[in-house]
Order: C-alpha cells, then structure tokens, then sequence
C-alpha cells in the first residue's frame, strides 16, 4: 500500500514515518494536468467513508466534506480531501504516484474487488 498524501498532518504514526510536513510540498504553482489530477483523485474507489467535514490542517480556515474519508485505486490510497489540497494549495503528490495517474491517461483503473478488499483490511486494522 502506498500513500499518496502521507503527511503526518493527515495519517496516523500507524501508517508508518510521513514524508514530512505537507507544508513543505507546497509548489508555486498548479499542475498544468491539475484538473485531471482532481478528477483521478475524486473517482477513487472508496474504502473507507467518513461523514461530516475535515478543517484545512493548512489554515485556510475552510472545510473539506467527506476528507477523513479514503480512497484507492488499487495500488494508491489518499484521504477525501487530498483534491482540495492539489487545487488549493497546490500540494505536491509524490512523482511516483503522478506518473501512475499519467500512464492511466487519468482514468482510475477498473475495481479489482480482491485488492481494493487488502488495502481496506490493511487500512482498517490501522485505524
């Protein structure tokens, strides 16, 4: 399982060492593919859903509806409020995890129920 937005602002020390703060993968600017980044991270197979909103641990003083929820696209799996993050703040994602999304031609990959049902087992066992 890896974890596109591991910040320790937003996952548990469960999941292991963050990358570090989020505020230091701040870019200047957006993506020039932002939107179809956006619309990868909103079509994510959810595995884990959260009502009620998340406040911007950035200070925005905004809410994100839906942001403890998790998502997958079988190999990825980010919180429901990454897409805020990339559009707000332009949050930089791992280049990994960029070139994933890329080699899809931004299309989230087809449901596989039994490893889509692995990382849900493995992120509900951390939590």
């Amino acid at each position: 399982m890896k974890i596109a937005d591991h910040f320790r602002e937003l996952w548990s020390p469960a999941f292991g060492a963050p990358r570090g703060s989020m505020r230091d993968f701040l870019a200047d600017s957006a993506y020039d593919d932002e939107r179809e980044i956006i619309q990868y991270l909103l079509a994510g197979h959810d595995l884990f859903s959260v009502m009620g909103s998340s406040e911007d641990v950035l200070g925005s003083g905004r809410t994100i509806m839906g942001g403890d929820s998790i998502y997958s696209d079988g190999e990825w799996v980010w919180r429901g409020d990454l897409w805020f993050y990339v559009r707000t703040h332009h949050v930089a994602l791992p280049a990994e995890f960029l070139e994933w999304i890329r080699d899809f031609d931004y299309v989230m990959p087809t449901e596989v129920p039994s490893s889509l049902m692995e990382v849900a087992k493995e992120i509900r066992a951390r939590l």
